[in-house]
């Protein structure tokens, strides 16, 4: 189920370059778990863009975003007070139920933002929670400082070494050994599958895509899973690693 309503800008702050903060004020009851997303109306714009949900509570959304086209630099420039048509409660997000004491939770460069909930939720469940963040080097890197504050045990990668670990998220699991028996990701595909190359336990992966209407009317995000083709948005955007098909 999703919802369409009209929300009001309440901050639209930079993070680094090309990646903004925007906190919207509207109706949050449809988004029950981490990973789910919001598509967003834009004015001239045919398709709205999906933006993956990094925070809520009862009365605000967080969203996190780069600039990489049309869309998200039109919503850059926007100030407080604007109104944005938005569907929210998109996706089947992350299942926090899963019996594991040690989850690892994953993320590159965009797909960072949805992880910060997700990580919150499971320590607030009483586990141990480590989270590896790459980026490509460190001018890019936001809300590692976020995540330090909720308390996770934190590992920064970076591609050209400029921080943290030099290499991948990969890279930095294995030098820094960490024991986890559960994973959650969510980042460009070749991330995902190295992570399923290198992990051996069970875990869910959240999918980026390009999305037509982003509630499974379309078709056009489809990804080859051993039950057949499955949509992104509507079946996904996390799936479980055994169901996929490489």
């Amino acid at each position: 189920m999703y919802k369409k309503d009209i929300y009001t800008v309440i901050s639209n702050t930079p993070l680094t370059k090309d990646v903004y903060r925007m906190v919207l004020e509207g109706d949050t009851e449809w988004i029950t778990r981490p990973g789910q997303f919001v598509n967003i109306e834009l004015e001239g714009l045919y398709l709205r863009r999906p933006i993956s949900i990094s925070d809520w509570d009862e009365r605000t959304i967080t969203i996190i975003y780069k600039v990489v086209g049309r869309g998200t630099e039109q919503m850059s420039k926007m100030a407080q007070g604007v109104k944005l048509d938005l569907l929210t409660g998109l996706g089947n997000g992350f299942d926090t139920s899963i019996e594991s004491e040690r989850p690892l939770l994953v993320g590159g460069g965009v797909g960072v933002p949805p992880l910060y909930r997700l990580a919150k939720d499971l320590l607030a469940q009483g586990k141990q929670v480590s989270v590896v963040l790459g980026f490509n080097t460190s001018s890019e890197i936001f809300y590692a400082d976020e995540f330090k504050a909720l308390g996770v045990d934190l590992y920064i990668s970076t591609a050209d070494g400029s921080m943290g670990v030099k290499g991948f998220v990969t890279d930095a699991i294995r030098k820094a050994e960490i024991k986890f028996d559960y994973f959650y990701s969510c980042g460009p595909l070749p991330m995902l599958k190295a992570l399923c190359d290198c992990c051996e336990v069970s875990g869910e992966l959240s999918f980026e895509e390009r999305m037509g209407c982003g509630f499974g009317a379309c078709m056009g995000c489809s990804c080859k899973t051993l039950a057949g083709n499955k949509r992104i948005c509507k079946d996904g955007p996390v799936m479980k690693r055994e169901e996929i098909i490489w």
